[in-house]
């Protein structure tokens, strides 16, 4: 199966280098979790990741093959779950799942989804009465309702309580056994078997300092 790596990769965001030199590589059911300070560049690794940022330097390769060279078969082999939940406030937590699962060509069956993320008594509830927990939970219950084969988790346990954040890990389990992989960005201790991990704070190319005339 396809090993999914970066090389060398360098990324610059107003006008200053956030990391270089930043290489890894994650095989069928690995782990991959990015450490490092608010601004050591996580969010951007994951976007790189993603294809929704070309790296100024080096380059993502899935099987060999630049990621470049084929967006759209990258884009359908992926999630990738940002700040933003995503919710559709007219649409009920299952036609919600139901939406995705639609969009990525699956069937309309979100009931494993809704147990996984103990949303099935909210089933019929609109988006738009839901907690920020509530609407985190709708957003990870997407990753099983439409599956993908890469997860790319940007500080996915904000909003949860204790026992969310267990079906998190619980749910990045199954989907590793099944020989998917994940990148997480996290400040919380996820319960992951064996990951790797990666400080971008370590890579973050050194700055000179401001003159003063």
């Amino acid at each position: 199966m396809a090993n999914f790596e970066g090389r060398s990769l360098q990324c610059r965001r107003g006008g200053r280098d956030v990391f270089a030199g930043l290489s890894f590589v994650l095989p069928p059911g690995g782990a991959l979790v990015l450490t490092g300070p608010n601004g050591s560049g996580k969010s951007s690794l994951l976007r790189l990741m993603a294809g929704l940022l070309r790296p100024t330097g080096g380059d993502l390769l899935w099987d060999g093959r630049s990621i470049a060279t084929a967006p759209e078969a990258h884009a359908g082999r992926l999630h990738y779950l940002g700040h933003l939940d995503a919710v559709k406030p007219v649409l009920s937590v299952a036609e919600n799942l139901s939406f995705w699962a639609a969009l990525r060509g699956g069937a309309a069956a979100p009931e494993a989804a809704l147990e996984a993320f103990a949303l099935t008594e909210l089933a019929a509830l609109p988006g738009r009465l839901l907690s920020a927990g509530q609407r985190r939970r709708l957003a990870l219950a997407r990753l099983i309702a439409a599956p993908a084969e890469l997860w790319l988790l940007d500080e996915p346990s904000v909003g949860l309580d204790h026992a969310s954040v267990g079906r998190l890990a619980a749910a990045i389990a199954d989907h590793r056994a099944g020989g998917g992989r994940v990148a997480v960005a996290t400040h919380t201790a996820l319960d992951l078997a064996d990951p790797l991990r990666l400080s971008l704070d370590a890579l973050a190319p050194p700055q000179l300092p401001e003159m003063v005339w």
